[in-house]
């Protein structure tokens, strides 16, 4: 009894030493200076009070960020959520012993002859229910604590601040209880350290333990089979995070509406980095060379389309794709490949002299239609027009002719030898801003059908074509068709489209964005201008609230649209990512001139 007598009658204090002695070295410790331990309460260090409480008691029935109202309330408070899964054999055998209590006391009760007990009966169907559940391996179960820790800079703020948490949990039907005389117990279950120095806890199941994650918002619904979410921001009406996962949706495409400067391609950027921690093979075209330094950074593959040496070769055949009708599928694309050259459509007689043309520049290559051979160099734009040059017909000197600019001429750059930079990688970026835009058609063309073959390749994985700047891609009309393609049949391949663009109308105004935007599970709309918000609105449904938001929200806040769940967002960054993301040019300036004004390291 000493030492609760102690403890009540005052508080004890522990000094902690700050520098402690290991292996005769200095080292620096983490803890505080001082603890002072009372019934309830700490002081840690000179001006910190902290009260820790343990959830005892929880509602019937629980929705999906049902911590929110706690993890959002406007004071510090740090809340730990220890779990421990319980063995099937142990769950099932927990199980049985308490349905035969439950069955026990409801038979004991009908032999007295007394009413039923609501609270039992609805405690026995939910046992029995669990219980098939375990059995059939559809759940499981888990030993869960949840823990908080209150602080304040006084000990009166502290009781003013305990007194209005423990209104908030009350409201959330939460029963509370003290950490009495374990108060540095508490205080440490909450520390991330991994320790439960309470060990007051309750049995969740599977769907019950997933409503509690605290990295989500209560705003947009809980996908289920969600096994790889991202990070999209910080809730913008709360505390909480915003994730979503893609790959858990109906489709895996999204869409991206907003006005110059609002932070589009800055957030398709953070998108990008944190699904490549997941393991998405990521694929861009970037009209402006804004995803270049991102893709060097981490390792990526830059195709550079109109800088010197880079070349790409419509003829080449797929290396890992066992298909006998490759040659012909390809000789197929040329026609594609000519027309958009030529800037006409062929007459037949020019099909079939172009079509027999590349036929025989396979041959000559010494492929056919024997898989073995497709290893082998295909034969470039040069070689086709050579074998037109050769042959006797008006039709096929016709076309050799005007293909000529394209082979040995100014144009030539482009298709002047094989494809120069393989196109694989986790990350790979197709940047065009290079390209003359006599160029423009061809080059979004030739990336494209690059982007397409990785997609429909043999190789099963999950593959995310990024397409910023979607309006530039609009104006051509082989673009539009490859945007109305990939909306369409890119969740049979394990892939999703991005759709990012300043220009609603471009989409909202034709039938073939409009087909993009409904083929898209995800919706994102940052700040848009108001010339183009009546449009919006209608074609999203904005209320009032949300049009005004959208009107004057700041650069990378906007709102989240999956399905019939809408959340308001602001998008969040470290300190790398945001160096990697960032596309404004005073603050590139500046990072350049940094790097100037380095010096130079010492050799040795």
């Amino acid at each position: 009894m000493r030492p609760l007598a102690i403890a009540t009658a005052a508080a004890t204090i522990l000094p902690i030493s700050t520098k402690t002695k290991q292996r005769g070295q200095d080292k620096l410790g983490l803890g505080p200076s001082s603890l002072a331990v009372e019934t309830k309460k700490l002081r840690i260090g000179e001006s910190t009070h902290a009260a820790t409480f343990a959830v005892a008691g929880y509602p019937a029935e629980v929705g999906n960020g049902w911590l929110e109202p706690i993890l959002s309330y406007p004071a510090r408070i740090d809340v730990a959520v220890h779990i421990e899964p319980i063995p099937a054999r142990i769950a099932a055998d927990r199980l049985r012993k308490q349905r035969a209590r439950m069955e026990s006391s409801r038979r004991h009760t009908a032999e007295r002859g007394r009413l039923d007990d609501p609270m039992t009966e609805s405690a026995a169907a939910d046992a029995r229910e669990l219980a098939y559940r375990v059995a059939c391996g559809e759940g499981c179960l888990f030993d869960v604590g949840i823990y908080l820790t209150v602080f304040a800079g006084t000990e009166a703020d502290l009781d003013e601040t305990v007194a209005a948490v423990r209104s908030v949990a009350d409201g959330m039907l939460l029963r509370l209880v003290p950490a009495t005389f374990r108060s540095v117990q508490g205080w440490t279950t909450t520390l991330p350290l991994g320790i439960d120095g309470l060990k007051i806890r309750r049995t969740f199941d599977t769907d019950a333990l997933a409503a509690c994650f605290p990295f989500t918002s209560d705003q947009l619904a809980q996908v289920v089979g969600s096994t790889s979410p991202v990070l999209l921001g910080v809730n913008g009406t709360g505390a909480g995070l915003v994730c979503f996962d893609r790959w858990a949706l109906d489709n895996h495409n999204s869409v991206v509406l907003a006005r110059s400067g609002s932070g589009k391609s800055y957030l398709t950027k953070l998108d990008i980095l944190r699904s490549l921690y997941t393991g998405v093979h990521v694929l861009v075209v970037d009209p402006e060379q804004e995803y270049v330094r991102l893709a060097k950074a981490v390792g990526g593959t830059v195709l550079e389309l109109g800088a010197p040496g880079v070349r790409i070769n419509p003829f080449d055949l797929p290396k890992d794709e066992q298909s006998h009708d490759a040659v012909k599928r390809r000789t197929l694309f040329a026609h594609t490949v000519v027309a958009v050259l030529l800037g006409a459509e062929l007459t037949a007689s020019e099909r079939a002299e172009l079509d027999s043309a590349v036929l025989t520049a396979y041959e000559r290559a010494g492929i056919t239609e024997d898989v073995r051979t497709h290893t082998r160099d295909a034969p470039t734009l040069a070689d086709v027009a050579a074998v037109l040059a050769a042959r006797g017909s008006n039709e096929a000197r016709s076309l050799a002719s005007r293909l000529a600019p394209h082979t040995s001429g100014s144009f030539a750059g482009l298709f002047d030898g094989p494809t120069t930079t393989a196109v694989d990688g986790h990350l790979v970026v197709f940047a065009l801003k290079q390209l003359p835009e006599e160029m423009k058609a061809i080059g979004t063309l030739l990336v494209l059908d690059a982007i397409w073959r990785q997609v429909t390749s043999p190789e099963r994985r999950r593959r995310l074509c990024v397409v910023d700047e979607a309006w530039l891609l609009m104006k051509e009309p082989a673009g539009a068709r490859f945007l109305f393609r990939m909306a369409k049949a890119a969740r049979k391949h394990w892939a999703g489209l991005a759709v990012i663009t300043q220009d609603a109308p471009d989409l909202l105004g034709t039938d073939l964005g409009q087909a993009v935007i409904a083929n898209a599970a995800t919706q994102i709309l940052l700040r848009q201008a108001p010339q183009a918000i009546e449009q919006v609105a209608a074609a999203f449904r904005l209320s009032a609230g949300e049009r005004a938001y959208l009107l004057t929200a700041t650069r990378g806040t906007g709102l989240i649209n999956i399905g019939s769940s809408r959340a308001a967002f602001a998008a969040v960054a470290s300190n790398d990512e945001h160096l990697l993301a960032t596309t404004d040019p005073a603050e590139l300036a500046r990072l350049e001139e940094s790097k100037t004004a380095e010096p130079e390291g010492e050799g040795i």
